[in-house]
């Protein structure tokens, strides 16, 4: 039996790193007054522990299918989740702030890309180097995408087009993108907190939400039992329903990838739609489609939206620490100086971009704004996990908002992520900066058309100005 415990241990491993970062928030006032997240401090923890090989048998690679998974599983949760009963916490349409989040995104994709590749070719000029601007571009799959897509196309880059160290650069870029997320992130998190500018009152800074602990008088229940534990556990029953869209998702995607073989339109291989590397994206349609019957058929009442909220918080938790945990830094000294000038002037505009937009899009722009920057700076799940910081207990209409523009952004940049990302070292600086950054102003001109669409919200009492002075009108 001892060889099928190497993936229990790993999970072992994960939730011991979480467990540490969870009391050293409460004991050392650092991290507590800094906010910084468990997950984010086990994760460090977790990455020294492995790069220090601490634990025999086990290194970074162990831990990328355990992020993967509960990345999935973190949105399949969520889109399990009925909608919030209290309409204060309401957004308007699910479907306008998605948008406001996917135009975001969009912009943020194309103009990072272009960014990144214009202060590399500035750095050459100045001190006449010799780098591939494609080597600043990558910056954008790394930041607004992630590790997995840096990796990927930084990979493609390196092999195909002979962009030297592209993969690892691109793996840099992702690990500062996370790292910026939080550092930033969490004080603009914060600020609104302190302000009362978010509309989840559950969120507010005394001395539990420094600790992370609450005190016993003021523990709130977990969710209401479902299920009858002479019959099955509430919390197995409502793992059973997740488990239930995990099988459908694959299922779905074992028929739809036999019978799309072959099938490539004006030369587009589109098998990679349908690989169970978008199995996160198939499952949050699945999750809907599950939650849409459920609801058609009366039967709410045997689903506790509570029950859903925790399984979805608890898989972002871990799927932070094992991020941090599967990034192995390879740290290109050569390269420090344009990477560095590279990361700051992505983190000033994204940051400019997040809270000036996010602001503009209705009620909960606060949210928004710090969610939105979460995700164009880490990943979705950084996104969320920041959001948890404004909204506790995910009762705003924007994680459900987050779900939808998982699903639209693939849309909104299909020819950037499947045709033209994987080709751009081919493409000359010209056709580059128009693809990337005509993309980004096309999404930039329907701001005024979503605001157009979006209700003004009812000012806020503490909402007098944003940071640095910026007005909140």
């Amino acid at each position: 039996m001892e060889n099928t415990f190497h993936g229990i241990i790993a999970f072992a491993l994960m939730v011991t790193m979480l467990l540490a970062g969870t009391l050293l928030r409460k004991w050392v006032p650092l991290l507590r007054n800094a906010l910084v997240p468990a997950s984010v401090t086990g994760g460090v923890i977790g990455f020294a522990v492995l790069s220090m090989d601490l634990v025999p048998g086990y290194s970074a690679s162990d831990f990328v299918a355990l992020t993967f998974h509960f990345f999935t599983l973190s949105f399949m949760s969520l889109c399990l989740t009925g909608s919030s009963k209290n309409t204060a916490l309401s957004g308007g349409s699910i479907v306008i702030g998605g948008l406001w989040l996917t135009v975001i995104w969009t912009i943020s994709l194309g103009a990072q890309g272009v960014l990144g590749y214009g202060v590399i070719v500035a750095y050459d000029q100045v001190t006449g180097s010799d780098l591939s601007a494609f080597l600043g571009a990558i910056v954008t799959h790394g930041f607004t995408q992630g590790p997995g897509q840096a990796l990927t196309y930084g990979g493609i880059w390196e092999k195909e087009f002979g962009i030297e160290n592209a993969a690892q650069v691109g793996l840099i870029y992702a690990s500062l993108g996370f790292i910026v997320a939080f550092v930033v992130g969490v004080p603009m998190a914060k600020w609104m907190v302190r302000k009362g500018l978010n509309a989840n009152k559950a969120s507010k800074i005394d001395g539990e939400f420094l600790s992370g602990f609450f005190s016993p008088q003021t523990q709130p229940e977990a969710g209401r039992q479902v299920t009858h534990p002479a019959n099955l556990d509430s919390l197995a029953y409502h793992i059973c329903l997740l488990g239930l869209g995990y099988l459908l998702t694959h299922l779905w995607l074992v028929w739809i990838r036999d019978l799309a073989a072959g099938f490539t339109p004006w030369g587009l291989n589109l098998d990679v739609l349908f690989s169970h590397n978008l199995f996160f994206l198939h499952g949050l349609v699945i999750c809907v489609i599950i939650r849409w019957c459920i609801d058609r058929a009366g039967l709410a009442r045997y689903v506790d939206d509570e029950s859903m909220k925790h399984i979805t918080g608890g898989a972002v938790d871990f799927m932070v620490v094992g991020t941090l945990m599967s990034i192995k830094f390879s740290v290109l000294g050569a390269l420090l100086v344009p990477i560095l000038l590279v990361t700051v002037a992505i983190t000033v505009f994204t940051a400019a971009l997040c809270m000036l937009l996010g602001h503009k899009s209705g009620k909960l722009g606060y949210e928004r704004a710090v969610t939105i920057f979460g995700c164009c700076c880490g990943s979705t799940g950084s996104g969320l996990l920041l959001l948890r910081m404004v909204d506790a207990d995910f009762s705003t209409s924007v994680a459900k908002e987050l779900a939808f523009y998982n699903i639209a952004i693939v849309v909104a940049t299909f020819h950037l992520l499947f045709i033209f990302a994987p080709i751009a070292p081919s493409m000359s600086a010209g056709m580059y900066v128009a693809v990337f950054g005509g993309t980004a102003l096309l999404a930039l001109a329907l701001v005024p058309v979503l605001a157009r669409w979006t209700p003004a919200p009812a000012a806020r009492a503490s909402e007098a100005q944003l940071p640095g002075g910026l007005s909140g009108s």
